[in-house]
């Protein structure tokens, strides 16, 4: 069966660089003319030349989002349940090499948690942890759900590539959404950021969504490390990966998320800068390409910027995020994976939500639907 790997290899990293920066004006106007855009237009938008476009673009963003979406953004709290990791990764305060101490939560820790998220108003949550096969395994995941499932209408994990079979054991349990990161669709620099470990074979992380789109799952997310490679070419990659997948499962929804590098223990990398008018452009050319893709901003981003960001395609917004396993009541001075810049609580977004016109949604999807 052909999977992305076959489709990602007809393409070169320097190729879609080179084509990139030489998208003009012309080309800008175009694709912002177009009624169906394609990944030619998605160059174009993400292109330097559309820069001086980025209130059309904003616009136009915005208009699409509220004709899918309505006002409405959802809430979301990450719940760490491990900080324990197999691999080196040069960007992740969770890596391998840092001497840290290490914490993966019990039954009874991971039952504190959800009492002290619930208190929060929260009915989704986004299981994470480090990856760490012998300690956070799909016996731990499967566990860990049969305690949260009866307290929160939407499961969704971040957790390290599975198989198929693993998946479909998932999907079963409850989990509706899994969001893989590629970090980086750099083949040749991929190595240099994973050292060790699992995450250290490129085309195993590249071809996960392929096993979750198989199992079934009802939702993938995508994204990559911006501050890894340059941005225009990497996004460019991860649009190539969600049309392809959009295509291939079409019966699943999707999501993309903008995770800049943060401040973490042992980290100092942000080779490729991405600035904040480069990342609201960035968003833009997202929504402009697909009017159905969730679009999700985190508390990695700015209490001003996530606030100016959100009628502009956001979907979907964490809010009062711990990165550390146990942050929200068991260990709340455990390591941290990255610190977070919006340390609003969310209460206080949720506010902001509304102040702006908009609903905040505690509570949007349930099986019984």
């Amino acid at each position: 069966m052909k999977q992305f790997k076959d489709v990602y290899d007809q393409y070169t990293w320097d190729g879609i660089k080179a084509s990139i920066a030489s998208k003009t004006s012309r080309d800008v106007e175009s694709a912002l003319a177009a009624k169906h855009r394609t990944l030619e237009d998605f160059k174009a938008l993400v292109s330097p030349a559309a820069m001086p476009y980025l209130e059309q673009m904003a616009q136009l963003s915005h208009q699409l989002t509220q004709k899918r979406f309505g006002k409405t953004i959802q809430l979301f709290a990450p719940m760490y349940l491990s900080n324990e990791c197999n691999n080196i990764c040069t960007y992740c305060g969770f890596s391998l090499d840092n001497k840290i101490k290490r914490k993966t939560l019990t039954a009874a820790e991971i039952l504190q948690e959800v009492n002290a998220i619930k208190q929060n108003g929260f009915n989704h949550i986004l299981l994470v942890t480090g990856e760490s096969n012998h300690t956070v395994h799909v016996d731990y995941f499967l566990k860990a759900i049969d305690i949260i499932k009866p307290h929160f209408a939407n499961i969704s994990i971040e957790v390290q590539p599975l198989s198929q079979d693993e998946y479909e054991q998932l999907q079963r349990a409850g989990v509706y959404s899994v969001l893989v990161y590629q970090e980086t669709y750099h083949k040749e620099k991929y190595k240099d950021y994973h050292v060790k470990g699992k995450k250290s074979n490129f085309y195993y992380r590249l071809e996960t969504p392929d096993r979750i789109g198989l199992a079934g799952m009802h939702k993938i997310g995508l994204a990559v490390l911006l501050g890894l490679e340059d941005w225009r070419t990497d996004s460019f990659f991860c649009a190539l990966h969600l049309d392809y997948l959009q295509k291939t499962y079409w019966q699943t929804k999707y999501s993309i998320a903008f995770p800049r590098i943060r401040p973490a223990e042992g980290v100092d990398i942000s080779n490729y800068h991405i600035n904040d008018n480069e990342l609201v452009q960035l968003m833009c050319a997202y929504r402009l390409l697909n009017e159905d893709l969730e679009i999700s901003v985190s508390t990695r981003e700015s209490e001003t910027f996530r606030n100016n960001i959100m009628k502009l395609g956001t979907t979907t917004m964490s809010a009062g995020s711990k990165t550390n396993p146990g942050g929200y009541s068991v260990d709340e001075g455990s390591l941290e994976q990255f610190e977070i810049s919006d340390e609003r609580t969310p209460k206080e977004v949720a506010a902001m939500i509304t102040g702006n016109g908009y609903q905040p949604v505690w509570k949007d999807w349930d099986k019984i639907l």
